[in-house]
């Protein structure tokens, strides 16, 4: 049985450990005596897409996945590893970074930023020391990459390709089998699984599905294909691992297995719960390494805590490399090795054109989640959310059929609520929203205190839009990171303070306030008010003063100020109001005309692979605005197949 501090192990493996401490004379090797040894571990880190504990080794009866099983046999299984974010980019950007996105402006799906100059990413470190670096497929890192890897292929034995035989490498895999699960599109499904054998195939009617999904024939098959998919998966991991044995090379390198959040359908991908941010993790250490982490004992379980933030330090402890200092995470493994972590955090953000800002805390049994924009529904509209996901479909489908009576209450509402409290002890499906709960009114209060001093403490970037704290940063001539560490340039205390809406007084003059006041719709804002920062304010705030007006019906003098924004240079900007005239409704059928021309400018040259000018900011300002088009009777989804 797991513990929320440590191991669990036989009590005879117990007493082996013990006496091998005893005889090694310490209980884990310091970053110089990895270095002194004279050979550093091989490092290799495989990472699937879109998975939660959907494995044997985790207890799922469904799950088909030997290779993976095998590895928790010989490893670490840890029960509450978390992303820090439900959704790829940012939550790539933690791992290779060691800090957390939100701290770096990094935080949305997908942006674009460029680190400071004390920030890198630590395979750059590993490399220093020595390491042969190597990636096997997706980046995704929110910045970009260029110079991280000393070789970038598709090849599942990439050390082959080291200049000398006894260099240590770091090797990381990511596999994109089980992305999106099955919720997307058939054909991918299908390509994925061409090669799997009949009996590593699951049957429909043997799955059982979560209470939030309703029991139909469709349903049951989408959850069928995704066992299929994690199959297809584990037989990739064997295939990485065969090859480290068949060059000699297993009893000499550390293996992590992971994904980077949770399960790939609704209520958990893109999702700020527990469903969303839990993932698998399983990390075997060799017995030559094992003074490294003697708690790493074959077969364990750890119900340790752990964050995306603490796998850089942890890796770099193995590798015998001192962390550096700014890193924001904790090594649970290996050299440097601290007290459990109490908490972890969480983030979601902008995902494509669909703008959000929430953010947890969690302890390994509760979740506290606090949304800043609940105006906005979990499932908003739009090319993503609204036409191109199967399990949407037919979960929009069963709804208005009447096939299913069960929903959480807040699924398909126009509105989030502003605060979710689970006890996943007793709720492990996050169905009951304890949030009023007398009984846990001390924990939510101790809770709420503790996401806010995190916020504070790492001078989160979230409580401006992207294109405003990407201009400041730009006039300063600091990198987005130095900007938000300077309360010159960022009153973070006094615009957490509106967006919290706790009733705080505040005399400052940054913006940001006045920008959490219009999205609050604060009584006290006057026509006059939104007007003056339509005229005089800068881009984000005249984005959201002029969808406020159009809001309050005063479209005459807020539909061009957005129609002139669209077609800003700045496409962080442009997005930002692309997505305000979505959200209107069909209050922008006047400017249909315009929203054309604005989309058709973001259009790709003819022949090309994409219909926008890159996947990113134009792709999705140009989905928001065919969104706009569709909500005013202008144009429909499948005229942009």
């Amino acid at each position: 049985m797991s513990t929320t501090s440590g191991f669990s192990r036989p009590v005879g493996r117990l007493c082996l450990l013990l006496l091998g401490a005893l005889l090694l004379g310490s209980t884990a090797g310091s970053a110089a005596e990895v270095r002194n040894r004279g050979t550093q571990p091989h490092i290799v880190w495989i990472n699937c897409e879109d998975l939660d504990d959907t494995l044997g080794c985790y207890g799922d009866p469904h799950a088909i996945t030997p290779h993976l099983d095998a590895l928790a046999q010989e490893g670490v299984v840890f029960r509450q590893a978390f992303a820090n974010a439900p959704i790829c980019a940012p939550a790539r950007n933690c791992l290779i970074t060691g800090m957390y996105p939100t701290s770096l402006g990094a935080q949305h799906l997908r942006c674009e930023i460029t680190l400071p100059p004390d920030v890198e990413p630590f395979p750059v470190h590993l490399k220093r020391a020595g390491y042969f670096v190597t990636n096997q497929a997706k980046t995704d890192y929110n910045f970009d990459p260029a110079g991280i890897y000393d070789y970038w292929r598709n090849d599942f034995a990439p050390w082959r390709k080291r200049e000398r035989e006894d260099q240590p490498f770091f090797s990381f895999f990511v596999l994109g089998t089980t992305h999106e699960g099955p919720g997307n599109r058939r054909e991918r499904y299908e390509k994925e699984t061409t090669g799997l054998s009949p009996e590593k195939r699951t049957a429909p009617e043997s799955i059982r599905l979560p209470p939030y999904f309703p029991d139909t024939p469709a349903m049951r098959e989408l959850w069928a294909r995704y066992y299929d998919l994690v199959a297809a998966m584990d037989e990739e991991v064997g295939e990485i691992l065969a090859n480290l044995k068949r060059d000699g090379l297993w009893e000499d390198t550390i293996v992590f297995f992971f994904s980077d959040h949770g399960h790939g359908m609704p209520r958990h991908k893109r999702w700020l719960l527990d469903s969303g941010l839990r993932v698998p993790l399983i990390v075997r250490i060799p017995g030559k390494y094992r003074d490294l982490a003697p708690d790493a004992w074959p077969g364990s379980q750890s119900g340790r805590l752990v964050s995306f933030v603490d796998f850089a330090p942890t890796v770099l402890g193995l590798a015998g490399v001192k962390p550096p200092e700014n890193l924001q995470g904790e090594a649970f493994l290996g050299p440097g090795t601290q007290s459990p972590r109490p908490w972890v955090f969480g983030a979601r953000d902008r995902a494509d054109d669909m703008f959000e800002l929430s953010r947890c805390v969690h302890d390994g049994r509760f979740i506290y989640v606090r949304h800043f924009l609940p105006q906005l529904p979990y499932l908003q509209g739009g090319r993503i959310f609204g036409n191109d996901k199967e399990s949407l479909r037919e979960l929009r489908r069963a709804r208005d059929a009447g096939d299913f009576d069960s929903l959480p209450p807040h699924l398909f509402a126009e509105r989030k609520p502003v605060e979710e409290f689970y006890d996943l002890r007793e709720d492990p499906h996050e169905i009951a929203n304890l949030i009023g709960d007398s009984r846990h009114g001390e924990r939510i209060a101790s809770m709420r205190d503790v996401l806010k001093r995190w916020i504070l403490e790492h001078r989160d970037t979230g409580f401006l839009p992207e294109s405003e704290y990407t201009r400041r940063a730009r006039e300063a001539g600091l990198s987005i990171r130095e900007m938000a560490l300077s309360p010159e340039h960022y009153d973070l205390p006094a615009i957490l303070a509106q967006a919290w809406g706790d009733g705080a007084e505040t005399e400052s003059g940054d913006p940001g306030v006045s920008y959490w006041r219009i999205m609050q719709d604060d009584d006290s804002l006057t026509r006059e008010d939104l007007v003056g920062h339509v005229n005089d304010g800068p881009g984000f705030l005249q984005v959201a003063a002029a969808q406020a007006l159009c809001e309050r019906g005063d479209v005459d003098a807020g539909l061009p100020v957005l129609v002139d924004l669209i077609r800003s240079s700045d496409l962080r900007l442009a997005l930002e109001a692309a997505r305000s005239l979505f959200l209107l409704g069909d209050l922008a059928e006047p400017v249909v005309a315009e929203v054309e021309e604005a989309r058709r400018a973001l259009e790709a040259p003819p022949g090309g692979r994409r219909r926008y000018r890159d996947f990113n900011y134009a792709s999705f300002t140009g989905w928001a605005l065919e969104g706009v088009l569709v909500n005013c009777g202008a144009a429909r989804w499948e005229d942009y197949e």
